[in-house]
């Protein structure tokens, strides 16, 4: 039987002390005849702490305790996410489970999978005092068991705001409901205190270990630390908070994405006064960015009591950090978007960062929830190296900059560029201009060597020259048909066969001159190939290939012609030659026949815009090739065909590992996109690895 004393004989410690060792009870402390204290041994604590009730046991499972898990390997990892808000007439429960079916019901035909309602939604966020209305608490238990058994013919999972008692008090929570079971109850653990709430008024803060609530005539987990995982698609794993929570410094997400929760639910009530809007949205991004997750927010609208405040109804998806998706402000409604949990599982495997280093454990709870490739509600660009025109200034900058750094540490003011009338060698020689600006050097020092060929064109010939002069930077002209000629000749080349020997000795001798040419004037070789041919290896071992530093290192093809088209908007001096070379055709201009540009470059390795496509997708999130084609020919449907997009994705995989060694001895340039493939930095990779495995996912 448990011992009861009153608070005076707390003054005899050591009686206490003793009485608390002897027993495995703890003591119960009374105050003017009423409970107040528990005491007990610190082994007792420690035994109660880790103590999991049988009833609970039956009902979840914990991190110690496996279960069968399954991964369908035909799931691309998208899964589809809504957030919700209602018509609010305050107080009236039925009107408001009407409102969540119909919604649960369009949702369920476009495709979602995970639903979010705003807080308090069953009764309204603004019913005041009414929350204490024993009328009101038990219609609420009433909605919830009405849409737990509404929900056996939906195969969605939806999270509503209901006030609930539990222990004699009431708490703000958050029910989550799928397939007939409330799967568990989140009970808010922080309340707000700002001038405009009162929700300590009637609410109280959850603070205790996970327990269970009985709903109707079901029992499920109570509490604030658990998430919940799809047990036929693990990497699905579901958090909950409500508002408040997400201000918080210690905030609940931040335990369950530390174990393993990677799409937040966020039920909120938030008001709307001038300025808060950007804020929270700022916080919501900087939230799901921090968390490495996928944040879906949907709070109460317009329709709930405007006595004092009014409410946004704001809902947005976010991921990483990204705005997938938000609804007008008071608006009630529907947004819906696809979340990415394998970007999300990637980034977490690259951050140091992402350990749960306290060691703090939730419960976590199974459900088993069969997930589609559907039409995807998110925007895939299909050129995701671009970005907004705004920021091509910085990046040419930041180009220059780098080479910068390099002329000072090197103590030469003089750099040699390869100039042949092609996107790169442009874009280089904008870099190197813009480099000379920055140091207060005169444009001379930048020395265009203009290499003419076998291959030359006239046209991409002239356009060399033109931009050499309209930039005004020191040109010279240097053909290399005799000593080519010379060298073919010396190892025995007919001289009429165009193989890989002719092409490569035209690059090489070209390297050979610039880098002679550099040592004349006492400078360095800036080098021109970009990201796409580094990664497909559209580029002679040690001719091309090779400069003492590389500005367009990190700069896919795609991105070179933005630039390049950027400088020629605002240089009108130059921009008719720009928008030339813009226009013709990419050839390594290595072989000829007749006047016109016949080797196409794309016609050989595919087009860029699908070679950069595959790079960002393969190097930066690191995803299947069988996920790299299905979003490739949901995003290109109306330019290529799938046999199309394939044939090139596994021209890309073959070239990408077999030219690896060429990458491995790279010369130094900054990286400016998110991917890099320098051997001292991103990318670290052996160059005679089989791509057979790789490949086969694709038959």
């Amino acid at each position: 039987m448990a011992k009861i004393i009153p608070i005076k004989d707390l003054r005899d410690t050591n009686k206490i002390s003793e009485e608390c060792h002897s027993s495995d009870e703890p003591l119960f402390v009374t105050k003017n005849g009423y409970a107040d204290l528990v005491v007990l041994s610190n082994n007792l604590y420690e035994e109660l702490l880790h103590q999991k009730p049988s009833s609970r046991e039956e009902l979840h499972f914990t991190n110690s305790n496996p279960i069968n898990m399954s991964l369908d390997p035909e799931f691309m990892g998208f899964v589809k996410v809504g957030a919700a808000s209602l018509n609010v007439k305050v107080g009236d429960v039925n009107h408001h489970v009407e409102e969540i079916k119909k919604y649960v019901r369009i949702a369920v035909e476009q495709g979602v999978k995970v639903l979010v309602f705003p807080e308090l939604c069953i009764t309204g966020y603004t019913c005041g005092d009414l929350f204490y209305n024993d009328d009101l608490l038990k219609e609420t238990e009433a909605a919830l068991v009405s849409l737990r058994e509404f929900s056996k013919d939906y195969d969605v999972l939806f999270v509503v705001g209901a006030p609930l008692r539990y222990n004699g008090k009431i708490y703000n929570t958050a029910p989550i409901i799928y397939h007939g079971e409330i799967l568990a109850v989140y009970a808010k653990r922080y309340l707000p205190h700002h001038r405009e709430y009162y929700e300590s008024r009637q609410f109280n803060e959850y603070h205790g270990i996970n327990t269970t609530i009985t709903i109707g005539d079901k029992q499920c987990l109570f509490g604030n630390r658990f998430i919940l995982q799809n047990t036929l698609h693990y990497k699905m794993c579901i958090g909950v908070e409500i508002c408040e929570d997400m201000w918080a410094v210690n905030t609940p997400s931040s335990e369950e994405a530390l174990n393993g929760a990677n799409i937040i639910l966020n039920l909120s009530a938030s008001n709307e006064v001038i300025g808060k809007g950007e804020f929270r949205e700022q916080l919501i991004s900087a939230t799901s960015a921090r968390l490495i997750s996928g944040y879906i927010f949907s709070s109460c609208g317009a329709s709930e009591s405007t006595t004092d405040i009014l409410f946004s109804g704001y809902k947005g998806i976010y991921e990483n950090g990204d705005l997938l998706e938000e609804s007008p402000y008071f608006d009630d409604g529907l947004i819906v978007s696809d979340i990415d949990i394998e970007r999300l599982e990637n980034e977490r495997m690259h951050s140091s960062s992402f350990v749960n280093e306290y060691g703090v454990n939730v419960d976590v709870i199974p459900f088993r929830m069969k997930l589609n490739n559907s039409t995807l509600n998110r925007k895939i660009s299909q050129n995701p190296f671009i970005f907004d025109e705004t920021t091509y200034e910085k990046v040419i900058h930041m180009q220059a900059l780098g080479l910068k750094k390099r002329l000072e540490a090197t103590k030469t003011e003089n750099v040699v560029v390869g100039l042949s009338g092609g996107l790169d060698s442009a874009l280089a020689l904008i870099v190197c201009t813009e480099t000379m600006k920055l140091m207060n050097l005169p444009l001379t020092n930048v020395h265009a060597i203009i290499l003419p060929a076998f291959g030359t064109s006239d046209r991409t010939l002239n356009n060399a020259i033109n931009l050499a002069k309209e930039i005004e930077v020191t040109y010279q002209i240097v053909d290399i048909k005799n000593s080519v000629t010379s060298h073919l000749k010396d190892i025995g080349h007919d001289l009429t066969t165009q193989d890989v020997t002719y092409e490569n000795a035209q690059a090489r001798e070209r390297t050979q001159v610039l880098f002679d040419m550099a040592n004349k004037v006492h400078g360095i070789v800036v080098g021109t190939g970009d990201l796409s041919e580094l990664c497909l290896g559209w580029t002679t071992f040690n001719a091309d290939h090779m400069s003492n530093y590389s500005v367009n290192i990190s700069i896919p093809k795609t991105l070179v012609k933005e630039l390049v088209n950027y400088y020629a908007k605002n240089h009108p001096t130059c921009s008719d030659t720009l928008n030339d070379i813009l226009l013709t055709p990419i050839s390594p201009e290595l072989t000829k026949e007749g006047e016109s540009i016949d080797q196409l470059t794309e016609d050989k390795i595919g087009p860029y815009e699908l070679n950069d496509f595959f790079i960002y997708y393969y190097l930066r999130h690191n995803y299947s090739l069988k996920k790299i084609l299905f979003l490739a020919v949901d995003v290109f449907v109306d330019k290529y065909t799938p046999e199309f997009i394939k044939s090139c994705l596994v021209n890309f995989i073959k070239r990408f590992h077999s030219n690896q060694f060429k990458r491995s001895t790279l010369p130094d340039g900054i990286k400016i996109s998110e991917v890099s493939v320098s051997p001292r930095g991103d990318l670290r990779l052996p160059s005679d690895m089989s791509v057979d495995t790789l490949l086969s996912e694709l038959d």
